[in-house]
């Protein structure tokens, strides 16, 4: 009988499917590899059995202990899942920017969600990374499986995906695309397909702009689960060939067009690695066969990427088919506007109230964004907005 003893004996397998809609004329053959399929529904059940093992193995994770982790999400449903059926307990600590309804899953696992803000620095005390390690030495019997530095992660890759895909391409893959985040799938799977090919296959990492895998400074983006803002230790620099950037607007409308198109609902981060496959499949043309690893499905974005409301205010929806119309935008108006205007005109929070009030004077405009950082600015930066009239008001009635 094929009675698996477990829902963690089922993890990986996955299978590959050839994407067909969204490919464009000429280019090669684009296979997904669907780790959504997995059981806790990411690539990532695939590291938590690895890191578990060896923890248990090295006594650092001991009978009745806890399990604490910095995670998108994804890390956590493949560890709870695990340590649901080992007996442990798991508190997970998410930025806020992962959607609501990917912390109830971990909820629903039975772990502990601490949500921490976003746009802070990692050093930072209440960055994700610092309150998960100050949780650590608070709870007794914690472990955290740190998989930014965990070398089981890319070792669990480099066992089961790199072989899986050479396995189901029959060798004959030329190039892997797969996003970036902790580093461990590029690293692992990268790692096996460049050395079972003796360096044929190209390696390369798809990365949200700002990160610092693309160049950026980890400014923040709303692609949840890929880039970083610093340097993972599980990252091996030298396994990809190539990073590509690709933009939060460019990453949201592939991964609804997934949707629409290929009848795959996929995260995120997924539209973003394709969006990178299919540069690379275009430039690599017809008789190319491109592998991109599509982490996680999309169940767990309702709310954000598949809400058309959500998408609207952050001004990601362009066309009719995404829920837009074709009524002029705001930005239609300023383009329009005569006179010289620069591409954003804003203020910051250190300037002064003249300050702000001779920028809207000078640009002939009656409100503007309060930013972080200069343009382009990531919409974690936008700290508010300011009037002239307001600010007019602050100073007559002597509150500025």
């Amino acid at each position: 009988m094929r009675i698996a003893q477990h829902i963690s004996d089922l993890i990986g397998g996955t299978p590959l499917v050839r994407l067909n809609s969204v490919v464009p004329d000429g280019a090669g053959i684009v296979a997904a590899k669907v780790e959504y399929l997995n059981p806790g529904g990411s690539s990532k059940d695939r590291i938590a059995v690895k890191m578990i093992d060896a923890a248990e193995a090295s006594g650092q994770l001991r009978p009745g202990g806890t399990i604490v982790e910095p995670t998108s999400g994804n890390t956590g449903v493949g560890l709870a899942l695990v340590a649901q059926h080992r007996g442990y307990k798991c508190v997970f600590v998410c930025p806020d920017k992962v959607s609501e309804d990917k912390r109830n899953v971990l909820i629903a696992y039975g772990a502990e969600v601490v949500v921490c803000p976003t746009a802070v620095p990692p050093e930072h005390p209440d960055s994700y990374y610092s309150v998960s390690d100050r949780l650590v030495t608070e709870i007794d019997g914690a472990w955290k499986p740190d998989q930014y530095a965990n070398p089981e992660g890319p070792a669990s890759h480099y066992a089961t995906t790199g072989p899986e895909i050479w396995a189901d391409t029959d060798g004959k893959v030329t190039h892997f695309v797969a996003g970036i985040g902790t580093g461990g799938t590029i690293t692992g799977a990268g790692r096996y397909l460049k050395e079972v090919s003796g360096g044929a296959v190209r390696i390369i990492g798809a990365d949200p702009e700002g990160s610092v895998y693309s160049g950026g400074t980890g400014r923040p983006y709303l692609v949840e689960g890929v880039g970083e803002d610093f340097w993972p230790q599980a990252y091996d620099a030298g396994v990809p060939d190539e990073i590509i950037a690709v933009s939060d607007s460019d990453s949201f409308d592939m991964t609804r067009r997934l949707a629409r198109e290929e009848a795959m609902l996929v995260g995120g981060s997924c539209g973003m690695a394709v969006v990178a496959a299919l540069k690379v499949a275009e430039q690599a043309g017809p008789d190319s066969i491109v592998v991109v690893l599509l982490p996680d499905g999309g169940r767990g974005y309702m709310s954000k990427i598949f809400n058309d409301a959500w998408m609207s205010s952050y001004g990601f929806l362009r066309s009719r088919l995404d829920g837009s119309t074709d009524q002029s935008r705001v930005g239609d108006v300023l383009r329009r506007k005569s006179g010289e205007l620069p591409d954003l005109v804003h203020t910051h929070p250190s300037e002064t109230v003249r300050d702000a009030i001779g920028i809207l004077r000078e640009y002939g405009v009656s409100q503007m964004p309060v930013v972080g950082a200069e343009p382009p600015v990531m919409a974690g930066e936008v700290a508010g907005s300011v009037s002239e009239r307001e600010l007019l008001s602050a100073v007559f009635e002597g509150r500025a």
